[in-house]
């Protein structure tokens, strides 16, 4: 039901494309209503607004069908029966937690030969109170 639903919008968007872009626009007449050729005058410069042709009424047919389809889209896109907060919860199955213990070498291993000594020992830094500005104050210049 859900593509045959598709396919009709899809279908009626094209249809509304194709008549909007083959009827003559408003303004298509006003050149000819300021000299361009018959019979001119201020009040026919849109043209006179008489019964719809063909191509407008198919056209309101196929926005009303549009306007339709999508709340019938909308509306069964709402009530569906899997209900999740992600696309991906209904794609991607739940995946196993991989144990960080494994990745984490134990105390039993040496570490490499030279790899101590070349370390740099740690370097420890005594501040007090005074040395510190304030956040909201900036540090003064030296």
């Amino acid at each position: 039901m859900d593509i045959i639903l598709l396919v009709l919008h899809v279908v009626l968007s094209l249809g509304i494309i194709t008549l909007v872009l083959l009827q003559k626009g408003a303004g298509a007449s006003a050149g000819a209503a300021f000299g361009g050729g018959g019979g001119g005058g201020a009040g026919s410069v849109f043209g006179a607004s008489g019964s719809a042709n063909f191509l407008s009424k198919t056209t309101a047919i196929f926005a009303i069908g549009f306007f339709v389809n999508s709340l019938v889209l909308a509306y069964m896109a709402a009530n569906r029966e899997i209900k999740t907060d992600s696309v991906l919860d209904a794609l991607i199955a739940p995946s196993t937690e991989i144990s960080t213990e494994a990745a984490v070498p134990s105390e039993d291993v040496p570490a490499p030969e030279g790899l101590e000594s070349s370390a740099p020992a740690p370097v420890e830094v005594e501040t007090s109170a005074e040395d510190v500005p304030p956040a909201d104050v900036p540090a003064p210049a030296e």
